[in-house]
């Protein structure tokens, strides 16, 4: 066993002192405060300093990991007495602890990125699905299908941002899936535990499948998989069909002539495997449309059918700017939405006349299954989800040629590009009278 199991493995138990929760209430705080404090303050040398010191520790004879680990559940834990569930505290604190020890034994043989992120992913869901299994039975909380979609939603969330963040950043990665889990517990789960089992299958084996194809990164897949999995049990497997439809599509699209693109320089990095920025940047306001739907009538109170056509506008608007880009890079020189003047491939903002139909099909590709799937969506409902994608796509066309590179990057120009498409679906739908 190398030092850096046997770290994981320490870290691991002091994690486990969150399982007292139920015993200690209000106290459950107390354990890491005084980890915390010895970390900080006490422990400066002799085994047990070796043990949690982390590479950087050892210069300052300072557990800076094991204190900021320590304070981190120490916030959670006063949480609590606001509203926080304790199987929450246990499973946010455990998924990180066993999930980041669950890689380092992977480790031990491979040096792979999918095999390390599958390891932390499956070991971060088991610690939370166990944890809350724990401590559930004191605390009278989640039903079992509860416990194994949190479970699931935290160790992707976990894995994410561990994949965009550095090492140290751990304590952060804990307060942020213990606050977000927060978040979908009080929306609660209205699918039953078949349902549960189908959509982790789902996302699991879609997630691969997006990775092996090559259209997406690790990132990206572990982005997507959260995103099917809440979107699954939070609007439906018809609010699925059109998400998964997008990510398939437009991760396809990217490998269109990719060589082509190549050349001219329009091409996506990494051979096209899209990350989390793009997937988060496209997939954002649908997100929350989604999780506006499953918070009404509270503490929303909205026509649930208003975020179902928000999700359609931005889901169409993705898809519309997705095929515009990928297709219609390959052709002609471009024009400057603006001024109509000629520009070089790759520039922002810039336009040709078949990335434009493709955009216009991407919006019907969109429409045509939601007025199938979803009853608010009638023939003027589609037209509305028509006009909300190439609406979307010419205000990211326009905000490309404007502030992007100066005050958004990409990420930020799709999302405000999703927001507007988002926002013409409603008003059109609205102005159609589809909401009374």
């Amino acid at each position: 066993m190398t030092l850096r199991v046997r770290r994981a493995g320490a870290f691991a138990l002091v994690g486990s002192l969150s399982l007292a929760a139920p015993v200690l209430g209000s106290a459950a705080f107390a354990p890491f405060a005084v980890v915390g404090v010895l970390a900080a303050a006490v422990v400066d040398d002799g085994p047990l300093f070796e043990l949690f010191a982390r590479p950087g520790d050892r210069q300052d004879r300072t557990l800076y990991g094991l204190a900021g680990f320590a304070f981190a559940a120490t916030g959670l834990a006063l949480l609590v007495s606001f509203g926080l569930p304790v199987e929450l505290f246990a499973a946010a604190i455990c998924l990180l602890a066993y999930g980041n020890l669950a890689e380092q034994a992977v480790r031990l043989r491979t040096a792979d990125e999918l095999a390390t992120t599958t390891a932390f992913t499956a070991g971060a869901f088991l610690a939370g699905l166990g944890a809350q299994l724990i401590v559930t039975p004191f605390a009278n909380g989640f039903t079992s299908v509860e416990v194994a979609y949190l479970a699931a939603c935290g160790a992707l969330i976990a894995a994410l941002l561990r994949t965009v963040l550095y090492r140290r950043d751990d304590p952060l990665v804990m307060l942020t899936a213990g606050l977000v889990l927060w978040v979908f517990a009080r929306l609660g789960v209205a699918t039953g535990s078949v349902e549960i089992v189908v959509a982790l299958a789902v996302t699991v084996v879609l997630g691969y499948v997006s990775y092996a194809l090559g259209t997406a990164s690790i990132p990206g897949m572990v982005t997507g998989m959260l995103l099917a999995l809440v979107t699954i049990v939070l609007g439906g497997y018809a609010w699925f069909v059109l998400l998964i439809a997008f990510f398939a599509i437009g991760g396809l699209s990217s490998k269109f002539r990719y060589d082509r693109k190549l050349e001219r320089g329009v091409a996506e990095d990494n051979e096209g495997a899209r990350g989390s920025g793009n997937v988060l940047g496209n997939s954002a306001v649908a997100l929350f449309a989604v999780i506006g739907y499953a918070a009404t009538p509270e503490p929303i109170t909205a026509p649930p059918s208003l975020f179902l056509f928000a999700f359609v506008g931005a889901v169409a608007t993705a898809m519309a700017d997705t095929l515009s880009s990928e297709i219609g890079g390959v052709y002609d020189r471009p024009r400057l939405i603006t001024s109509l003047e000629p520009v070089e491939p790759g520039t922002d903002g810039g336009i040709t006349w078949q990335g434009e139909l493709a955009g216009l099909a991407g919006s019907v590709v969109v429409a045509i299954p939601a007025w199938a799937l979803f009853e608010p969506v009638d023939p003027l409902g589609a037209g509305a989800v028509v006009l909300a994608g190439v609406t979307g796509m010419t205000a990211d066309s326009l905000l490309g040629a404007t502030v992007e590179n100066r005050w958004l990057d990409n990420q930020g120009v799709n999302f405000l590009a999703t927001l507007v498409g988002a926002l013409v679906c409603v008003a059109a739908a609205t102005a159609a009278g589809l909401f009374a």
